[in-house]
């Protein structure tokens, strides 16, 4: 998503069909230079001693922080002051001189690594302008209907032409005396930023990023705010944000020049010495016309998205190649691709004795595709690779060394009573999870003739992997594959797969409760990660 720039010629249909529309930053440049405030206010120039002159001794309030120049928007690190206008525009006046030989406050040096020795100073006067700002002082509230001791200000500004169609909610001053650093947040308006004098550079990152961010807890009083300390960030309490800035883009904003900021983008600003900027804010036409009543489905409908966006993630990272993925799985048990069948009929001869003709369709042995002599190279890899996985399991849980029927239905058999599915793995990813990987790595159609094969040859081994070793995320990847198999094969295909499937088991109820528990196991812990990712909200129950 680039940030793209127009100049002021924008019409009020392009803002709103090709820009807004798109929920994407924009850079007017020039847009407002027509301003009088650009002249009246401008610092160099007899700025400060027209505002001061304007506004007198009304008083407004501002943000007073002991951590400049970081202004972080958390009221646990800052407080809001009400302080004389004239006083603070008197001690920018003095910061001013104090700063008129040195420029350590300019953005390239704090860019390039530079701090403010002064960023650590105990706030001794509530009129230090290193500590103060007057961050969203209203000129006109609109919205709540009060009044303003800027108000007078609006002579000097105007509504740019591209939004003179735009309801607004209110328009806001903002200034600086010393360097400062807004802490990283959204706003729910959309927003025009306007640089009246200094400069602005701002760092934006889209709605989807805020993951990396760590925004604030839903119900918190910041909650539209990054908990990620620009300072000093503990990449160890927050690992995601390494990655921020891989998704972020910047601009920089000279005086005269807007950024339209949609709703939802997170941005970090920093303001330059005696930087000045007016912005105005207004509904997006989706927050318009959303109804009430439509609230909660819509809020279902969204943390599904990002459920689903969570449980996809995981599955992200297959080897394409699926043929070489199963062969890699197949030697990776030292069986090479030449004598997989010869190990396959080895476990048959263990396994299939457990067989009871009573529990399944019987096929012929002539039947294609079940004779395992029969099978493709690629299709018998897998299918000894899961064979080999449930009798390797039950071996490790201290049952018999020889796989037979004894072991697999001992194993069956602990399902039915309620016990713990001691086989499965609670890995969340395929590369910790071999069951889940192996099913991943084959076609859907190859997957069909694997499982069709265990179902004739080794039904308990079968009915053990469905029920002890398939983890939540197993489950996911097996009902997707089903899907791709409904999809390329025929209704009678489906209909005798699913029949010699679920034949297997004596209870095929339990079968798909496994598969569905297991589904649903896998949802409730993206739900679980969506609500810390999204909301900050830790939830501790297993469901």
């Amino acid at each position: 998503m680039e940030v793209e720039r127009f100049d002021g010629s924008t019409s009020p249909e392009q803002f709103s069909s090709e820009i807004e529309s798109k929920n994407v930053p924009a850079v007017f440049s020039g847009c407002i230079k027509d301003w009088k405030a650009l002249v009246k206010w401008n610092p160099s120039s007899g700025g400060l001693e027209y505002l001061q002159e304007r506004v007198g001794s009304s008083t407004v309030e501002a943000m007073l922080s002991k951590s400049a120049p970081v202004f972080y928007g958390d009221l646990r690190n800052h407080e809001r002051v009400s302080i004389p206008f004239h006083a603070f525009i008197a001690s920018c006046k003095q910061l001013s001189d104090n700063m008129a030989d040195t420029s350590s406050g300019s953005i390239k040096q704090e860019v390039s690594g530079a701090t403010r020795t002064d960023s650590n100073e105990t706030c001794l006067i509530s009129g230090d302008a290193r500590h103060i700002y007057l961050a969203q002082v209203p000129i006109l509230n609109i919205e709540s209907q009060e009044s303003s001791y800027l108000e007078i200000l609006l002579d000097d500004i105007q509504k740019p032409s591209f939004i003179k169609n735009k309801i607004l909610t209110s328009i806001n001053f903002w200034m600086n005396g010393g360097h400062a650093r807004s802490s990283t947040h959204y706003d729910p308006h959309h927003n025009l930023l306007c640089v009246v004098a200094g400069h602005k550079q701002v760092v934006l990152w889209p709605p989807s990023a805020s993951p990396l961010l760590y925004p604030m807890a839903i119900y918190g009083e910041a909650s539209n705010h990054s908990a990620v300390d620009l300072k000093s960030p503990d990449f160890s309490l927050h690992p995601r944000a390494k990655q921020a800035m891989d998704c972020s883009k910047t601009v920089v904003l000279r005086s005269g020049d807007a950024l339209f900021i949609p709703e939802g983008w997170f941005h970090q600003v920093d303001s330059d010495d005696l930087t000045i900027a007016v912005n105005f804010w207004w509904q997006s036409d989706m927050m318009l016309s959303m109804l009430e009543h439509m609230d909660a489905y819509y809020l279902r409908r969204i943390m599904r998205r990002l459920v689903d966006k969570e449980m996809n993630e995981r599955l992200l990272g297959v080897p394409s190649d699926n043929r070489q993925a199963v062969k890699d799985a197949c030697e990776q048990s030292n069986v090479g691709a030449g004598n997989c069948n010869e190990h396959i009929a080895s476990h048959n001869s263990q396994v299939s004795v457990g067989q009871n003709p009573h529990q399944m369709p019987q096929k012929s042995n002539n039947t294609q595709g079940f004779m395992l002599n029969q099978l493709e190279p690629h299709t018998a890899q897998a299918l000894h690779r899961l064979v080999s996985l449930v009798h390797d399991s039950v071996n490790v849980t201290g049952q018999s060394q020889e796989v037979g029927c004894n072991s697999l239905d001992a194993s069956a058999a602990s399902s039915k009573d309620g016990n713990k599915h001691y086989l499965a793995t609670n890995s969340s990813h395929l590369g910790d999870d071999p069951v889940a990987a192996i099913i991943q790595s084959v076609e859907p159609l190859v997957l069909r003739d694997v499982l069709q094969s265990m179902a004739h040859n080794f039904p308990r081994t079968l009915e053990a992997l469905v029920l002890h070793m398939l983890s939540p995320l197993a489950a996911e990847v097996l009902t997707r594959k089903f899907d791709e198999m409904d999809q390329q094969g025929t209704k009678t295909e489906q209909s005798n797969f699913y029949q010699l499937f679920y034949g297997v088991f004596d209870d095929q109820f339990a079968a798909m409760d496994a598969i569905l528990n297991g589904k649903e196991a896998l949802a409730f812990q993206a739900f679980k990660n969506v609500l810390d990712k999204y909301l900050a909200v830790k939830c501790d129950s297993s469901g």
